[in-house]
């Protein structure tokens, strides 16, 4: 079974259009808003054009260089981005569309750089040739220019087939189905940061910036990548910790120096930028990829294998009760129960048949109702109903023993979750019913439109030594806690009162 399509579902591409979209138009009305601010409140160059005795008009040689440098770019990255590198990548028109990308490169170049020539004409007093003005912002513009669209189409033509190129790669599929999208998503992200940093960068710039970010982000992410899907698996596997993962990772970082360097040959003359990006790689591997790869494996991979071992030792349990299931036949006891009841009125016992009746209404509930999510709470009533009754059939030959009940009868409509109610009850007869000392039970449950009251409260007698409900802990007691806080989280009310004498339950529950 394959983990991923060869392409991109055309559902998820437009979704990822979309986004790109929003996100381009977002920063294309931040950077407006921002020329419109220095227009209105700042100055621009004007002390360049002041220092060259040029006149300096904030229209021309500001607001207006500066929109057209910021809407070329704008209009050209949706160009590639959504009409002529889709079609490429398609093969769909590929001359023309090679062509009209040209164009738009070439109209860029010409637009940036008549911008420049407004935006920074004192460079035109500050040089004596002006030809060589010219051919500087030219290859300025085109530089520029040219390098960005480069990423525009890169990134353009990475969104449309990236996925399916990572997906070529056989071994990665070994690691985690995961980690083919974790790896796309990472690197568009990187694209797109790096698109964001050269639109903002001019041709002057100090470029140490964008110097660290082609190097760092990358090298970082592989040795994340590395750490989660390698490193750290291995060395849990051998239960080493934290102290070995962290000297081990310093150490591949030290040995991945020449690497680095290798790529920072092509700015060996770019002043500051190698041997400050060389720092900041090796700062950032240790201080914040190294434990944030630990962090984000324990919170995410190990959390993920437990629960999936939960869900094994789930699937067994489910699979022996079922096994369980399959070993009683319902129709077998139901018929036997009848032959008993049937056989029982025979001989006039007429307790006995009784006792068996409720007896099988009482299995054919725990069978079939308390399978479900909510029943009505007449038939969880009638269950209650049905176990007081057979409890009363056992201690109504003992005089010292009194059980009332108030249990209003159910005509409406309401929901509850089986078997909720009768723990209490259960609990009061466990434990507050002796058949040597007087003992009593009061059980009382009526509604109120929405609301349940249910209050159970029986006498409390000291155990003798040889009964097997004397170490009893309450974990039924416990289990219905549990399961009320869980399904009726802040619509019940639990008062749960012991004295040397009685032992006391009350229990308010907002019901559907």
């Amino acid at each position: 079974m394959h983990i991923l399509s060869e392409t991109t579902p055309p559902t998820k591409a437009k979704n990822i259009n979309q986004l790109e979209f929003w996100i381009s138009t977002t920063l294309y009305i931040l950077a407006l808003i921002s020329i419109c601010s220095q227009t209105t409140y700042g100055s621009g160059h004007s002390y360049r054009f002041e220092d060259n005795d040029i006149d300096f008009s904030v229209i021309e040689n500001f607001f207006l260089p500066e929109l057209f440098k910021i809407s070329i770019i704008y209009i050209s990255f949706l160009l590639f981005n959504f009409c002529l590198m889709p079609q490429l990548t398609r093969k769909n028109n590929i001359a023309l569309n090679v062509i009209l990308s040209v164009i738009v490169t070439a109209i860029s170049v010409v637009t940036w750089m008549v911008a420049n020539t407004y935006s920074q004409a004192y460079r035109l007093v500050e040089m004596e040739d002006v030809n060589n003005v010219y051919g500087i912002f030219f290859g300025e513009a085109f530089t520029y220019i040219f390098f960005l669209y480069l990423l525009f189409n890169i990134y353009a033509y990475f969104n449309e087939q990236g996925l399916a190129l990572i997906n070529k790669i056989q071994f990665l599929k070994s690691y985690s189905k995961n980690i083919i999208p974790e790896i796309f998503i990472t690197t568009r992200i990187w694209l797109i940061s790096l698109m964001i940093l050269m639109a903002v960068i001019s041709a002057k710039s100090d470029n140490e910036i964008l110097v660290f970010w082609l190097i760092a982000p990358p090298v970082n992410v592989i040795m994340a990548f590395i750490s989660i899907y390698y490193i750290i698996p291995n060395l849990r596997k051998e239960m080493k910790g934290f102290g070995r993962y962290f000297w081990g990772n310093l150490a591949i970082s030290i040995l991945i120096i020449p690497f680095i360097l290798l790529l920072l040959a092509g700015f060996m003359s770019g002043g500051n930028a190698v041997p400050l990006t060389l720092a900041f790689t090796l700062i950032s591997l240790v201080c914040i990829t190294t434990p944030a790869a630990w962090y984000i494996y324990k919170n995410k991979f190990e959390k993920q294998n437990e629960i999936q071992m939960l869900k094994t030792e789930l699937g067994k349990s489910d699979a022996n009760l079922n096994f369980l299931k399959s070993q009683i036949n319902p129709h077998f006891l139901f018929n036997a129960l009848n032959t008993l009841f049937g056989t029982a009125l025979q001989e006039n016992a007429e307790r006995t048949g009784e006792g068996i009746q409720k007896l099988g209404d009482m299995m054919r509930f725990m069978l079939h109702e308390n399978m479900q999510d909510k029943i009505s709470l007449t038939r969880e009533v009638e269950y209650l109903n049905n176990y007081i009754d057979l409890q009363k059939l056992r201690t109504s030959r003992t005089g010292d023993i009194k059980i009332d009940t108030a249990i209003e009868e159910q005509i409406n409509n309401l929901k509850i979750t089986p078997m909720l109610l009768i723990p209490f009850i259960e609990n009061a007869f466990k434990h507050g019913i002796s058949l040597q000392q007087p003992s009593y039970i009061k059980i009382t449950l009526q509604t109120k439109e929405n609301t349940l009251y249910f209050d159970v409260s029986n006498s409390i007698y000291i155990k003798a030594d040889n009964d097997p409900e004397k170490l009893k802990s309450g974990i039924g007691l416990e289990n219905v806690k549990q399961r009320l806080s869980l399904l009726y989280y802040g619509k019940h009310e639990l008062i749960i009162r012991e004295t040397a004498k009685e032992f006391f339950v009350h229990l308010t529950l907002q019901l559907d």
